[in-house]
């Protein structure tokens, strides 16, 4: 019944997506210079919560754009109805929906949909992640000098040690190829499946990664925070790599190399 939702509810917001897609729609500005949010960022997450309401309605909700829907629930629905919103405002179809199920506060299950590319990213724990419904698994890069990693920025700058700029510039000036899509969840589910050898971002909040980070462990790799730690969706730093380049990268993030 979870997964079926689920599905339901990635696959619903979608098709949302796909209708205004390089359309007029309204564009306003969150916190933050260039933190867009569309009218259909709030029109899916309309359908996502209406779907889960209807199916679930005693179930504790989190979404980017409207909070919190608080109820006494071990279950809760994490939500980001468009990542990637700059690349939606601007005709790029690197954006998905991405929608994460936690239960007594551990992620059980994820979906993140890209539209546009017709991918389905599915993750349950315990029973592995899936592109499209077929298995799909980590990378064996055990060199980060030989990976090809993918990272993002946040929209208000940290001017910190070892901050987003710094630690970009020690790995290309390696020759290392650090990419940039503009959506944490599609860069998670491309390190699942091996397109990506690793991703590392400074500030994301709990709608970016809670998907995402299950279908990295579910695929075989390694996810922590900046120290090497548990990861937790409701913290802002995460590596998220195939394991064999980890220690490597937290060694570029932290000063270290």
């Amino acid at each position: 019944m979870f997964k079926t939702t689920l599905l339901q509810a990635a696959l619903a917001a979608g098709a949302t997506m796909q209708e205004s897609f390089n359309g007029n729609f309204k564009i306003s500005n969150k916190e933050g210079f260039n933190n867009l949010v569309t009218e259909v960022d709030h029109a899916s997450e309309k359908v996502i919560i209406d779907i889960i309401q209807k199916k679930f309605p005693g179930h504790y909700i989190m979404s980017e754009e409207s909070g919190e829907i608080v109820m006494d629930s071990t279950y809760k629905w994490i939500i980001d109805p468009i990542d990637g919103t700059v690349n939606y405002a601007n005709g790029i179809p690197l954006c998905c929906v991405s929608i994460g199920l936690e239960h007594d506060g551990k992620m059980i299950m994820g979906a993140v949909y890209n539209p546009f590319l017709n991918e389905m990213f599915v993750a349950e724990r315990g029973r592995g992640a899936t592109l499209n419904d077929k298995a799909i698994r980590v990378s064996n890069k055990s060199d980060v000098l030989t990976s090809c990693l993918v990272t993002g920025f946040p929209y208000s700058y940290l001017d910190q040690p070892n901050g987003p700029m710094q630690v970009f510039d020690k790995l290309i000036r390696r020759g290392v190829p650090v990419r940039r899509l503009g959506s944490a969840a599609i860069d998670l589910c491309w390190v699942a499946s091996g397109r990506f050898d690793g991703f590392y971002e400074h500030k994301l909040n709990a709608w970016d990664s809670a998907a995402g980070f299950l279908m990295v462990e579910e695929a075989g790799g390694k996810v922590t925070d900046f120290n090497g730690g548990d990861y937790s969706p409701y913290q802002p730093h995460i590596v998220a790599t195939n394991g064999k380049i980890h220690d490597q990268l937290l060694d570029y993030i932290n000063g270290i190399r």
